[in-house]
């Protein structure tokens, strides 16, 4: 085994948290950083591996907020188009 891998097990011992930023995207933390501006802890701490199960459960859409949000305005405007078509028929 490597340096290299020994510390990579060495920092994966430690206790880690999830953050979740303004966009709901998440990332996982070691416990003893400070946390950096625009994000915010919502899990932990745990395991690395307890962390990453969190995230796996939790974040069932990778999209950013915003996209998603922007998506949905966008079917709610075809929705809307498609209605005012069929009424004018």
């Amino acid at each position: 085994m490597s340096d290299y891998e020994e510390e990579d097990e060495e920092i994966d011992a430690l206790p880690h948290v999830v953050l979740i930023n303004h966009e709901e995207q998440y990332s996982l933390w070691r416990a003893d950083m400070d946390i950096p501006g625009g994000w915010r802890q919502v899990w932990g701490p745990d395991t690395k591996q307890a962390c990453m199960d969190w995230v796996d459960k939790e974040w069932t859409d990778m999209r950013p907020l915003s996209l998603r949000k922007a998506m949905e305005e966008d079917e709610r405007k075809a929705r809307e188009d498609a209605a005012k078509k069929s009424g004018s028929h």
